[in-house]
């Protein structure tokens, strides 16, 4: 006897179909994409599930050359990390033995430019699992449900793996705290925001899935999206102090053609109140002075320079006062 089976096409119609030749009634399950025949509408084929190339496209494949050692100044950061994100994955054995879930997700925040994506580089360097980033202006979409649909395909791409991170950059884009604007405007961005609660903690069991979660204004984020369960950890990227400060333009004149007995110390001291990102830029800008006087190697002259122009002259571009206000 052959099974009847419901089956929709063309969106609205739908049909009770039965099994073409090919296809044996153990092939198909409920819920599952099948092929059918033009004519008499029997089921041919089973399809595998339907996942957008757009999220496909998201899976990190080459792994990023940035190791922890790149990350300077974030020493409490990358421990509270790796607790979360190596340590379930390494020694599953130990949350067993207590009889505790591991932590699922963690959220960034800090000032820009204090190593919040860089550290998420390192952790997918580090990890053998599945790497899937997304940024949150990617999940805003035209159509209502486009974007809730593609996190659902996101998580349900994850969930296929062996274990996956997803890291979500500059998630306030999606995440902010609901408000009606009395025009609807940010009604989509909402149930996309909804549909990412839902995947976290919701009716479906998450699998071995870590949520990374990176913004600087994570004032604006919902309540809903930061309870316990969701994102379990919070870790403050704050400005690095002076032992950072060295460290980090140790990390960056490591390449570097410099003299010896560069004084970096003295250089830290010269940045106060500077993120990891400013650094650089001192960094790149002294290159430019050696480039200018058509030198090989840069001198520490160069860096006080670069560190007058960078940190002083560009005072006004700096966006760490302003984070400090939302504190």
């Amino acid at each position: 006897m052959m099974p009847n089976m419901s089956s929709t096409s063309n969106k609205l119609q739908r049909f009770v179909v039965g099994l073409g030749d090919k296809v044996s009634p153990t092939d198909i399950e409920e819920g599952m994409r099948v092929g059918v025949d033009r004519n008499k509408y029997q089921i041919q084929i089973p399809l595998p599930p339907k996942i957008d190339p757009s999220v496909t496209m998201m899976t990190v494949e080459e792994k990023p050359d940035v190791t922890y050692n790149d990350v300077g100044g974030c020493k409490e950061q990358i421990e509270k990390m790796r607790e979360v994100v190596e340590l379930p994955m390494l020694h599953p054995e130990k949350f067993v033995k207590l009889g505790i879930d591991p932590p699922k997700g963690v959220l960034c925040y800090g000032p820009p430019g204090t190593g919040k994506t860089l550290l998420a580089r390192a952790v997918a360097n580090r990890t053998d699992a599945c790497f899937i980033r997304v940024i949150g202006s990617e999940l805003v979409q035209k159509y209502v449900g486009e974007g809730a649909r593609m996190v659902r395909e996101l998580f349900q791409m994850a969930r296929s793996k062996k274990a996956c991170i997803v890291f979500f950059d500059e998630v306030d884009a999606i995440g902010g705290a609901r408000f009606d604007d009395g025009a609807g405007g940010d009604n989509e961005v909402q149930r996309t925001m909804l549909e990412i609660v839902n995947q976290l903690d919701g009716f479906d069991a998450r699998g071995n899935i870590k949520v990374l979660m990176a913004t600087n204004r994570p004032d604006t984020l919902d309540p809903a999206l930061l309870r316990p369960g969701r994102l379990d950890r919070k870790v403050e990227f704050g400005l690095p102090d002076l032992e950072g400060r060295t460290q980090i333009f140790k990390i960056h004149t490591r390449a570097m053609n410099c003299e010896r007995d560069i004084r970096f110390e003295l250089l830290a001291r010269l940045c106060p109140n500077s993120t990891g990102a400013d650094i650089r830029s001192v960094c790149t800008e002294a290159g430019m002075y050696a480039i200018r006087a058509r030198r090989k190697t840069v001198t520490e002259k160069d860096f006080l320079d670069a560190v007058n122009k960078v940190i002083k002259g560009y005072q006004k571009f700096s966006a760490t006062p302003k984070y400090m206000v939302y504190n």
